[in-house]
């Protein structure tokens, strides 16, 4: 029997109103699959205006705007909110939210969160935030069309920001009180013998992102309090003097700043990026040791890499800002961190290349998406090298180049390791297999097809067309030779989206059809395959797991199995 005791729950109590880590991770994981759907959705309309600029939206078109066709200024709209759920409404609150409450408690051997009920208000605060944000979509003003960054005075002048702002307040709140508890909850609640070096690699990334989380996103949130004040208090923070508006001079008080919101901005969203990949970096290692039967190969080198990719992560982010007119010493400062803080990314890539090496890999759906992970980040991060110089910056910034490697790390990069999890953990998570067949058949198009949308940006980048263009780029001449591409694009977004049918559809035929596993059905040597399947509500183990073992034992010489677990007591 456990050593903690539970009181039978109502339905409500139970899976709405829950304290329970697992059922909020799953909360958490459920809404921002949906989000992640709306933000998918917005997109491929966008690809339709660009691929065929004056023809009519087919289905939704004729029902939202006149004629069918969309509007530059809804382009603009669907743009920013496409960015901002797909960030903040969807992969950080998956990455994050679903996988770090529900994994990080099973893998340190605690009964739950150090912080319950603080738990619960963190999910209902990202949940409340994620309604404010798309309730804007149906106000007379309509979604922001500031984009995704929220650059002023565009945003404080332009409508639709107003709810954006509070929404993000919300989103913001719900992040530092999830990222406080998962931070107390594996300093205090490891397991007896769970030391730092015997952690999951999985629960040092969630460590290092959670600290991310807590050091970045004030600020940011003290900067959108300060431009919603621009917005309805008649202040000035982020607007300057003799602002011209229509012709007319905007009456303000002035003296304000739009490169300070800039500042707060990236000061948060370069440390977002790697709260973006570090998660999806701790679920490939997971699955990668599993997969090829080895421990992870450096595995004290890939803890000091995360820890300091995560000290690095504050003092790189005015490499977004080198056209802004920032002096050469501050430009050279912010060149030589950018390329200092890829040493630690490159580290851990090279470890996990390395544990494949000499293995016996079984290619199962979570192996594929671990296995296509790699190459897909590493594009993603060689790409941003020229990014980081401010002399090929100059003529890159504000191109489709910066789309395509910002796409390439979170989409077939970030996306691919969530992917990779939820096929891993989803045994551990009903107490069945997702179906084979349909994972590998989610797999291969999702590789192809993602591929087949971000590769020709860094073409049409090169050749120097602008992102956010209505049109694609058809009234600029330079863009003439490449515009081509946008229906190549186009046709493989939705082609992806097509491909994440059999997703969708195995997720829910597996919870009820799926085949029946039992604890640990990968033969992983982690304390969350010690739990049953699923866990015990509220506390997870039936009885106090007690660790012996570094996390990765696999393969040792001498032993009847390939695999022992970090339950099992060493000999003498």
């Amino acid at each position: 029997m456990s050593s903690y005791t539970h009181h039978d729950e109502s339905f409500y109590r139970k899976y709405i109103w829950s304290t329970d880590h697992k059922i909020i991770g799953l909360q958490y994981g459920f809404t921002a699959l949906f989000f992640l759907l709306v933000g998918f959705t917005l997109m491929m309309i966008m690809r339709w205006q660009l691929a065929y600029p004056e023809s009519p939206v087919p289905l939704v078109g004729s029902i939202f705007w006149e004629d069918g066709i969309l509007l530059p200024e809804i382009y603009n709209s669907l743009g920013a909110m496409h960015g901002t759920i797909m960030i903040f409404l969807g992969i950080v609150p998956l990455a994050v939210g679903a996988f770090g409450n529900y994994l990080v408690p099973l893998q340190i051997g605690a009964p739950d969160m150090a912080f319950p009920k603080l738990n619960a208000a963190s999910y209902w605060s990202y949940f409340v935030g994620g309604i404010i944000m798309m309730s804007s979509f149906f106000t007379a003003e309509g979604a922001a069309r500031s984009g995704w960054t929220s650059y002023p005075p565009l945003s404080v002048i332009e409508v639709g920001q107003t709810l954006w702002l509070i929404g993000m307040i919300f989103l913001i709140t719900s992040s530092l009180l999830g990222s406080i508890n998962i931070i107390t909850t594996i300093v205090q609640l490891r397991a007896p013998g769970m030391s730092w070096m015997r952690l999951p690699f999985f629960v040092w990334s969630q460590f290092v992102t959670s600290f991310l989380l807590v050091l970045a996103f004030p600020p940011l949130e003290a900067a959108a309090v300060l431009q919603l004040m621009d917005r309805v208090a008649g202040t000035s923070f982020f607007l300057p003097s003799g602002l011209v508006v229509s012709g007319e001079i905007l009456n303000v008080s002035g003296g304000g700043s739009p490169l300070l919101w800039q500042h707060l901005f990236w000061f948060l969203a370069h440390p977002e990026v790697y709260v973006l990949i570090l998660p999806a970096m701790g679920i490939v290692s997971e699955v990668i040791a599993n997969n090829t039967r080895k421990p992870l190969w450096g595995y004290k080198s890939l803890v000091f890499a995360v820890v300091f990719l995560g000290f690095m992560s504050f003092i790189v982010w005015a490499h977004h800002m080198f056209i802004t007119g920032m002096g050469t010493t501050m430009s050279a400062f912010f060149q030589t961190t950018t390329m200092i803080i890829s040493i630690p990314s490159v580290i851990i890539l090279s470890a996990l290349f390395i544990s494949l090496w000499g293995a016996s890999i079984r290619f199962n759906t979570p192996m594929l998406f671990a296995l296509a992970f790699l190459p897909m980040f590493g594009i993603g991060g060689l790409t941003g090298l020229p990014l980081g110089f401010a002399a090929s910056d100059i003529y890159l910034h504000d191109t489709y180049y910066v789309i395509g490697h910002f796409h390439y790390v979170v989409a077939p990069g970030t996306i691919f390791g969530l992917f990779a999890g939820i096929y891993y953990w989803y045994p551990k998570m009903t107490g069945r297999q997702m179906n084979k067949f349909l994972g590998k058949l989610h797999f291969w198009p999702s590789l192809i097809f993602m591929n087949g949308i971000f590769m020709p940006m860094f073409i049409q980048g090169l050749a120097g067309v602008s992102r956010r263009l209505w049109d694609g780029g058809l009234e600029y001449a330079h863009a003439s030779g490449v515009l081509q591409w946008n229906e190549f694009m186009s046709i493989s977004a939705w082609l992806l989206g097509l491909a994440q049918l059999p997703f969708i559809f195995n997720v829910f035929y597996s919870m009820k059809f799926g085949e029946k596993v039992g604890k640990n059905p990968w033969d992983s040597t982690t304390l969350e395959w010690t739990a049953p399947s699923p866990p015990l509500p509220h506390v997870n183990f039936e009885k106090i797991p007690e660790v012996y073992r570094e996390a990765y034992e696999y393969s040792v010489p001498g032993r009847k199995r390939d695999f022992t677990p970090q339950t099992v007591p060493k000999k003498g």
